[in-house]
């Protein structure tokens, strides 16, 4: 699975919306999005890309094109977004 699949299939899971609901999806559009699943969501994307992310990147991960933009930072590849 690529690293862009594995990403969205983690924010879907998460937040309970489907492919289409991605772009522009941003921390408390949806209900699932509050601070729970904000760190439950973290906790799997860390678990998936074998990272840990700095304090500041889990505060700043506010939406969905945020999150491609700082796990960037962490040196994964294939996180291209058309949108």
């Amino acid at each position: 699975m690529d690293n862009l699949k594995k990403y969205n299939e983690i924010m879907m899971e998460s937040f309970q919306v489907n492919e289409e609901q991605l772009k522009g999806l941003e921390y408390q559009s949806v209900q699932e999005w509050d601070s729970v699943g904000h760190m439950t969501m973290i906790a799997m994307l860390e678990e998936a890309f074998d990272i840990i992310m700095d304090t500041d990147d889990i505060i700043d991960f506010s939406s969905y094109e945020k999150g491609i933009e700082i796990l960037k930072k962490y040196n994964i590849g294939s996180l291209c977004y058309d949108g």
